[in-house]
């Protein structure tokens, strides 16, 4: 059941409603049905987790329109893809629930085939879409390390660092508490065709502590372990 996806369905003639709960059970989604535009607001309230939604447009109340809009205003359903139902003479109606954020529609009568590919191709787009949006980023305090858009900021401020600094503050803060020898930092950072000294290791670390530290001389992001190396404490 946890691995279903939760398909919230918005008609007011039943046998739309149970013709479209068949067919969506027997392919493995879990069904929510709504016969008005106000039943469908209060199920994506008690159904948070909806996963996409087929709304019809003539709705008695609430329209279909004014559903969307509001499904489109609130951040707790924005992202939801929906399917509007539509009548052949809709077409205004139709147009308007495209530019209103509408992820796709199709009329009445529909093939029930065609309407399954088309959820379904929207579904994976929008779940594509969440994927791509998703950020990695590790927060230590005041300091953010964005790894999505290779951006530091501390106090809400980004901070102009080059790649290698980033690199290497990345590094450590992905793995906080762990100490890296300077040959390893170097081996990881600059690859193993770099013939540099260690001393590249300490000169960008001594950067990268005047750009995040409160006092690079007495840090309290990167320690120095003497004689090993440098290690990132997430404590501060």
């Amino acid at each position: 059941m946890e691995n279903k996806k939760n398909i919230l369905i918005v008609d007011d003639e039943k046998h739309i409603l149970e013709l479209l709960q068949y067919n969506l059970v027997e392919r493995g989604y879990h069904v929510i049905q709504a016969e008005t535009g106000e039943e469908a607001l209060e199920q994506l309230k008690k159904h948070p987790k909806v996963d996409g939604i087929l709304l019809d447009l003539l709705l008695p109340g609430i329209d279909g329109l004014e559903v969307l809009r509001r499904i489109r205003s609130q951040d707790e359903t924005k992202h939801i893809p929906v399917i509007m139902l539509t009548a052949k003479n809709e077409e205004l109606d139709t147009v308007l629930g495209l530019e209103m954020g509408a992820d796709d529609y199709i009329g009445k009568p529909f093939r029930m085939r065609e309407l399954l590919a088309r959820l379904k191709a929207v579904l994976r787009r929008n779940q594509k879409i969440s994927s791509e949006k998703k950020e990695k980023k590790y927060s230590f305090g005041n300091l953010e390390i964005n790894e999505t858009t290779r951006q530091v900021i501390k106090d809400g401020v980004i901070i102009n660092m080059p790649l290698k600094e980033f690199e290497l503050l990345l590094l450590l803060a992905s793995y906080p508490d762990r100490v890296f020898t300077r040959e390893e930092l170097l081996e990881k950072v600059w690859g193993y065709d770099y013939f540099g000294e260690t001393r590249t290791v300490d000169v960008h670390i001594r950067y990268i502590r005047q750009k995040i530290e409160e006092d690079d001389k007495n840090p309290k992001w990167i320690k120095t372990l003497r004689g090993v190396g440098y290690k990132f404490t997430e404590e501060g």
